[in-house]
């Protein structure tokens, strides 16, 4: 584990000024609380669903003309009720009651942040605990998801007001993101001293782009493999998010 680069990061993060700092995950936050992340070689889009290909079964096309195959999907590989946060995740949010960290933005969907006590979370791609009718709006949670799912002959949860498919608040493939959520964490990185990417690789846009907004002081990344744009950081660490943040 790269000692030297772990202890700068932690230095930087000991002395940064309240509310000067902004964290940025991805999947790889939340692998070390079992929930495997999308491009390493185990993760989701390297696993064999049937003949479709992970990608192309999040995606809003597949969603619409395909709901069965789709719920299917998700229920099994995208839902982890028993995940609980990990270390990353705990020191991120005693970072914000401690008056450090001002803003966790996430590609993720999991609720871990906010599990372990996190209050300014910026969901890019949603949350699985928020669930919407398509057709009356009425909302869901996760577990009234989960009920409407086993009720249902197909699979396919359906609204028990109005009979619509009820969708997870999610963002799949060929949607957009929330602009609410994108110009918070534009303002979020902004405003930020020191950045810390964790566990993304910055493949997937737009939300790889809201780095371009920093002009702070340290910009560190935190990743097993390398990304795209490590060049522009000041400090790189190839470790597990835990082990660096868990401290």
């Amino acid at each position: 584990m790269p000692t030297r680069e772990i202890e700068q990061l932690r230095a930087w993060i000991d002395g940064c000024e309240p509310g000067r700092m902004v964290f940025f995950g991805g999947a790889g936050v939340s692998t070390e609380s079992g929930i495997p992340d999308f491009r390493s070689p185990d993760g989701l889009y390297a696993q064999k669903y049937g003949d479709v290909p992970p990608e192309e079964m999040i995606s809003r096309t597949y969603f619409d003309r395909h709901p069965e195959q789709f719920f299917s999907f998700y229920f099994d590989r995208m839902i982890a009720r028993d995940a609980q946060p990990n270390r990353a995740h705990l020191k991120l949010a005693q970072l914000e009651q401690e008056g450090t960290l001002s803003a966790v933005i996430t590609q993720n969907i999991d609720g871990l942040h906010q599990k372990a006590g996190s209050r300014n979370v910026l969901e890019l791609h949603g949350s699985v605990l928020r669930n919407y009718c398509m057709g009356c709006g009425r909302f869901f949670s996760l577990d009234g998801m989960l009920a409407l799912h086993e009720a249902a002959a197909d699979g396919v949860p359906r609204c028990s007001d109005c009979g619509r498919i009820v969708k997870p608040d999610v963002v799949l493939y060929e949607e957009g993101l929330d602009n609410r959520t994108v110009e918070a964490s534009v303002a979020a990185i902004r405003g930020a001293d020191l950045l810390v990417i964790a566990g993304t690789s910055l493949a997937v846009y737009p939300a790889a782009g809201l780095i371009d907004y920093f002009a702070g002081s340290h910009l560190a990344i935190i990743n097993l493999a390398p990304t795209p744009r490590d060049r522009y950081a000041d400090l790189c660490v190839a470790a597990k998010v835990g082990e660096v943040l868990g401290y």
